[in-house]
């Protein structure tokens, strides 16, 4: 870090009454978000605020869209200023099979149900753990449907993996009217 940056830093400090045992470092690193994976379908803005069915869907999204302070500033009369906050209710929105798949020509039998395929915007609502958990499981199902044709998972049939996952109580589509 430079000089200044850690001048600046240390007049905050850590917190004094956290992570006693540790000296007041926290156990692990809190990462919100890392790289992601570019597949031939990006899920971007759209497909959570306008676009919200798709054809190979594997379950429902419906956490807001929502990006933390990319910076702070310190104002002259000692308030602070947040820039790149973002908060954006959604509707409940289908999850394609798609984000989970990279290009064809870079892996043909991967399934990325974490750093998934898609925007900085759309990615703020699909890092949950419940989402995870749903792709998670369309993953492994679409692993095994892959291994059983001798396929690609690029390949598998998208309409019978959508049919088992509903059969295991997946649910795929939403009541509820979009705002």
């Amino acid at each position: 870090m430079p000089a200044e940056i850690q001048k600046e830093l240390k007049r905050w400090g850590l917190c004094a009454d956290e992570f006693v045992d540790t000296h007041h470092w926290p156990h692990q690193l809190y990462v919100r978000e890392a790289r992601r994976l570019v597949g031939d379908w990006v899920m971007t803005q759209k497909d959570i605020q306008s676009e919200l069915t798709k054809a190979d869907v594997i379950g429902m999204g419906s956490y807001n869209s929502d990006s933390h302070n990319v910076q702070r500033y310190a104002q002259p009369d000692g308030m602070v200023q947040n820039e790149g906050n973002m908060e954006v209710r959604v509707s409940p929105y289908q999850i394609p099979y798609r984000v989970l798949l990279p290009k064809r020509k870079e892996a043909a039998n991967l399934l990325v149900p974490v750093c998934v395929s898609s925007s900085h915007v759309t990615y703020s609502t699909l890092r949950m753990e419940p989402v995870y958990m749903i792709m998670g499981q369309a993953a492994g199902l679409a692993a095994r449907m892959a291994i059983d044709k001798n396929a690609a998972v690029q390949d598998i049939d998208t309409a019978e993996l959508t049919k088992k996952l509903r059969a295991y109580g997946a649910v795929m589509e939403s009541k509820e009217t979009p705002q």
